[in-house]
């Protein structure tokens, strides 16, 4: 059985790649040329853990290549992937066009059966759609509509992790409709997935409409457990309670569990956000309200902005004269995405309150400037106060305080003498509540978390007398780790 996938974004490359180091002849599709190009070259587009590794290595062993040529891709596969975006419209809703314009060239090059399975988050009655505009475009030719059947199979990938994720699934969720090609669908789907199944049955067989379903209802889940924990832990600042102890006594009760109770500053990426509206928006177009998932956003947009509340409690409004120092800008470690991240909300708060920023991330740079400088298309200006550095100590340099809003592991255990020395105030908003409140006080660093006491940061002073020189410390940085400026 071979294997199409079409687009090669970060769903259709983890797909297509591991589908190859199982041994199945893959083509990757994309109708970007350049980005074909890279791929064909060895490089990847997106970081991810692993991913350009395993390509290198199925692509050398003839397993996978990447093309634009829509009709040897289609030709080429049994199973059809769709994997490309679905961004969200301005009212929330799920932007279909790629989707369904994938279906149309579908039908516009069918030949012989083809399994079309949808692999992108899409919201329910998309496999309709996408059946439909295949059916429309063979008749157009003249051809019979039983060349093709639709299943659902959502991703359930974490970026940072997706490899692991899709070679040792928890579950696979595979829908498929009552239909004349419903045996053999069923029969293409096992054998894709058979090698997963081998000691117990992870794939879990329903209806098509209850498959695309189920992607919505875990990622809002996963959504409302991080913003109610982030409710609890705004609470548990002002009644001078510790959130992780909380989390502790909670995640012992095996009814809940420890997964996603950590609190801090909101959830972004590419998955939550836009699947809780595009949730609330379906429902709403079936007159029901998500109420539960709408209040998860709300919470979610307001967390984006605690750090620097917190900030402010003790800065004051006016940030004008200090250094603010941030430390991550992707949304979560292992990857350098930047699509929702809470790092464009503070940066934005923080240079309208007239801060300078400084910040540093291990490998989001380059799509953080991309994201920024389309975040402040409007005022440019503002970004004249920030940078981008090779080095987290770099950013220290005379910081009135540091945010963190990245759990990169080497943020994990930093040299809290050596950062002391370096910041004109030592003082740390941690949004990922990563350090120890006491041992940070004992070492005469002002402490913020989320949920870990305020009182620790009482009679903070900091002094503007003298505003910080805003220049990178390296003056030649080497090539491998160049300070970007706006």
């Amino acid at each position: 059985m071979r294997v199409t996938v079409i687009g090669s974004g970060y769903v259709g490359l983890v797909t297509g790649g591991c589908l190859s180091d199982l041994g199945f002849k893959v083509v990757c599709l994309d109708k970007d040329a350049e980005k074909i190009r890279t791929l064909q070259e060895g490089d990847v587009p997106i970081f991810e853990p692993g991913l350009k590794a395993l390509l290198n290595k199925n692509q050398a062993d003839g397993r996978i290549r990447f093309t634009s040529d829509a009709v040897d891709a289609i030709d080429h596969g049994d199973v059809l992937f769709i994997a490309v975006g679905t961004p969200p419209s301005e009212d929330g809703s799920a932007d279909l066009g790629h989707v369904l314009s994938v279906a149309s060239m579908v039908g516009r090059h069918l030949k012989s059966f083809k399994l079309v399975v949808n692999k992108s988050t899409v919201p329910v009655g998309t496999a309709d759609q996408v059946r439909s505009a295949i059916a429309h475009e063979l008749t157009q030719r003249g051809m019979p509509h039983d060349l093709f059947d639709v299943v659902s199979n959502p991703e359930f990938l974490k970026e940072g992790a997706a490899i692991d994720d899709f070679m040792r699934p928890d579950r696979i969720v595979v829908g498929l409709d009552e239909g004349p090609h419903h045996a053999r669908s069923q029969r293409m789907m096992g054998d894709l997935y058979a090698s997963f199944n081998r000691h117990h049955a992870r794939t879990v067989w329903m209806d098509v409409r209850s498959a695309e379903l189920t992607k919505y209802a875990a990622n809002a889940m996963l959504a409302a457990r991080i913003s109610f924990m982030n409710e609890i832990a705004n609470l548990a600042d002002e009644l001078g309670a510790d959130v992780d102890q909380i989390r502790r006594g909670m995640g012992a009760d095996e009814r809940i569990g420890y997964g996603f109770l950590y609190a801090g500053c909101g959830y972004g990426g590419s998955c939550f956000p836009k699947d809780t509206q595009a949730l609330v928006s379906t429902a709403k177009l079936h007159g029901h309200d998500m109420a539960v998932v709408s209040a998860t956003e709300s919470v979610n947009e307001r967390q984006k902005r605690i750090l620097v509340d917190r900030l402010v409690q003790h800065a004051g409004e006016d940030l004008s004269g200090l250094k603010i120092a941030l430390w991550g800008l992707a949304f979560k470690p292992n990857t350098d995405d930047m699509r929702e991240a809470p790092s464009r909300v503070v940066i934005r708060e923080l240079l309208m309150r007239g801060a300078q920023v400084t910040a540093y991330d291990p490998v989001a740079s380059i799509e953080a400037m991309k994201a920024l400088r389309e975040d402040f298309a409007q005022d440019p200006e503002l970004l004249q106060r920030f940078e981008i550095v090779p080095s987290d100590l770099q950013a220290l340099q005379g910081a009135d305080a540091l945010l963190v809003l990245t759990e990169w592991k080497n943020f994990h255990n930093p040299d809290f003498e050596a950062m002391k020395a370096l910041m004109r105030t030592p003082f740390i908003v941690d949004g990922r509540n990563l350090y120890n409140p006491q041992a940070l006080l004992a070492l005469g660093m002002a402490y913020q978390g989320v949920g870990r006491r305020n009182a620790l940061v009482q009679g903070l002073r900091f002094d503007r007398s003298q505003a910080p020189l805003f220049k990178p410390m390296l003056e030649n940085p080497p090539p491998s780790c160049t300070t970007v400026h706006a």
